[in-house]
Parts: C-alpha cells; structure tokens; sequence
C-alpha cells in the first residue's frame, strides 16, 4: 500500500512538471520584427497595352509633276531640313515645249520691231499732213498687239520653265527620313510619294480597346516598361486622344520626356491609367520568394507566424506592390530582423 501511494505521488510530480514546462512555449515573446496590418488603400489602376515609339505627324515627300526620277539624294535615317532638295524628276517634254515658246517669243520680238517701225514712219507722214489720224491709230494699234503677243509669248515660256522646275523634289519638313525606297530611273506620276520622312516632336502612340475609352482622359499617367527604353526616362503623360475609333481601337498618343526618333516603329510595351480602384498595397520587402513562389509572413490568431503564397501585381510605384490573392484586408504582415 505505502509503495502504491509513493508511485501516485511521483506520477503526479511529472504531470505538474510538464504542464510548468509546456506554458512558457506557448507564451514565448516572437522575435523582433516589423508588422502591418493589410488594408485597402485606392490606387491608379494601370493597364498594360503595347505601343509604338513614332512622331506626332508624318510628311510625304511627292511628285509635282510627271517624268524620270533622275536623282534621289537622301535615304533611309538621315536628317533633312525643311525645303531641302532630295531629288530631281525631269520630263523631257517640258523642255520641247520650252524651246518652242523660245521660238515664239523670238517671232513676236520681230513682229513687235517691225511694228515700232511701221509706226514710226506713219507718225512720221502724219506729221507732215500725209497721212489721216486713222492711219496713225491703225498703226498704234498693230504696235501694241504686237507688243502684247510679245509678252503673251514671254509669260508661257515662264510658265512652261516654271512646271519644269517643280520637278525638284522637297523635303515638306525637318525630320528623319523614314522611306525613301524608289530607285533612279523609275517614272513617276504626279502625286506619288518619294520619301516619308517624320514631323514633329517624338511621341508614344497607344493602341486602346474601345472598351476603355470612358476612362482615358488628357494628362493621364503612362509607364514605360523597364528595359524597353534604357537610354530615356520610363514616366510620361498622354498630350492628346484621337476621337475616332478605328477596328475596335482608340489612338493616344503620350509624351514622354527624353524620347528619341532614332528607332521610329519600335514596340515598346506600356501601363496607361484608366482609373482609380481599391487594392491591397504592401512595401515590396514584405514579399519573399521561396522555391519560386511569392510569399508573405502572416500573424495568426495564436500569435504564430506562417508562411502564406502570394500572388502580386506590380504598381506604379516601384518600391511596392499589390497583393492579388493569398492575403486578405485585416491580416498581419510580419517582416523579422526589424523592430518597430
């Protein structure tokens, strides 16, 4: 009997040792770290599009006039000046022509001297009572259609020299040439285009479903993706939407600080503002990947701390990003080897 008793009591000093050594477990402090509580916070909704990196306006460089195009001077990715010469188109018609008027200006020189002189010596007969005042009119009158057939004669010989120079090729505007693919020696028709060469300031243009139409606005915020323009700056603004909607898609254009013209046609891709909604916001130093996959670290209601995957979105602002599902408004953040 006293051994039975002696073994109750030596149990029950090991059962009041493990309840004393399992409580402070359960309540031991965590570790210094940096908390958050999740909640939703409005943002700038973003959406990613592609672009094209080109000028606000392009200009054609035509054909006034039929003929050969003897000369082309320029090609594709060099600059011009606004009227510079680029090339020559000739038609050798225009010269005929030209020699023929030549030769009627050459005829009514003639006819207009032999005029004067015919009035010169009826005015001269007048005078001396030989002959009436209607001669001396009639004689007028024959120098000064002479005269005037002179000039008629003088004025399309300019004409004609005039057409022949617009066979002169020039350049409508300053800028980079974008086409010029016509080779010398081909026969080109009024009208025809030349050379495309770009007009003014660089621009990025934006293809947006029409979907979004009702939410794009002048002044709206435009992000480049990284990497796509390394030499300019990856921030603009949209300076102007189109009003036509053209397969389903509207046209913006943005303005971006720093864009260049070198590579006009370039793909770029982009996020375009189109509004403004609730999201869950966190510092991009509480997300962690492990084994591939985005994680948060989340305070349970016993005051553990569990790994929770994630799935983020990037946001306009690089040091942040937006929790899209795995974590919820109310959750605890934890961030260890920071304390606050």
């Amino acid at each position: 009997m006293p051994r039975r008793i002696s073994l109750i009591g030596m149990i029950a000093l090991l059962l009041v040792g493990c309840s004393d050594g399992g409580s402070p477990k359960q309540h031991a402090s965590q570790p210094a770290g940096e908390r958050m509580v999740l909640a939703p916070s409005e943002i700038t909704d973003m959406k990613d599009l592609g672009a094209e990196i080109t000028t606000r306006d392009t200009a054609e460089a035509r054909a006034r006039i039929a003929g050969i195009l003897t000369s082309l001077s320029v090609r594709e990715g060099v600059m011009v000046r606004k009227g510079q010469r680029i090339g020559m188109i000739v038609d050798n018609r225009l010269g005929y022509e030209t020699s023929a008027y030549d030769a009627q200006i050459a005829a009514a020189q003639a006819e207009a001297v032999r005029a004067r002189a015919d009035l010169g010596r009826v005015q001269d007969l007048f005078d001396h009572k030989v002959y009436a005042r209607a001669r001396l009119d009639q004689s007028l009158a024959m120098a000064r259609a002479a005269d005037a057939q002179l000039a008629a004669a003088r004025a399309q010989r300019g004409a004609s020299a005039s057409v022949a120079g617009q066979g002169a090729i020039l350049s409508p505007s300053a800028g980079r040439v974008l086409r010029a693919d016509i080779p010398e020696g081909s026969v080109v028709a009024p009208g025809m285009s030349i050379a495309t060469i770009t007009a003014g300031p660089p621009v990025v243009r934006i293809e947006v479903p029409e979907s979004l139409a009702g939410q794009l606005q002048s002044g709206a915020e435009v992000a480049i993706a990284p990497g796509d323009l390394p030499g300019g700056s990856l921030r603009g603004r949209v300076s102007q939407v189109y009003p036509a909607v053209v397969g389903g898609r509207l046209r913006v254009d943005a303005t971006v600080p720093g864009l260049s013209a070198d590579l006009v046609g370039r793909r770029i891709g982009v996020s375009i503002a189109v509004g403004r909604r609730n999201a869950l916001m966190v510092p991009r130093r509480f997300v962690v990947t492990r084994y591939g996959m985005d994680q948060v670290d989340v305070v349970t209601a016993d005051g553990r701390v569990s790994a929770v995957p994630v799935q983020i979105a990037p946001t306009a602002d690089p040091a942040k990003v937006e929790i899209m599902s795995g974590a919820v408004a109310g959750d605890v953040l934890f961030l260890a080897g920071k304390g606050k």
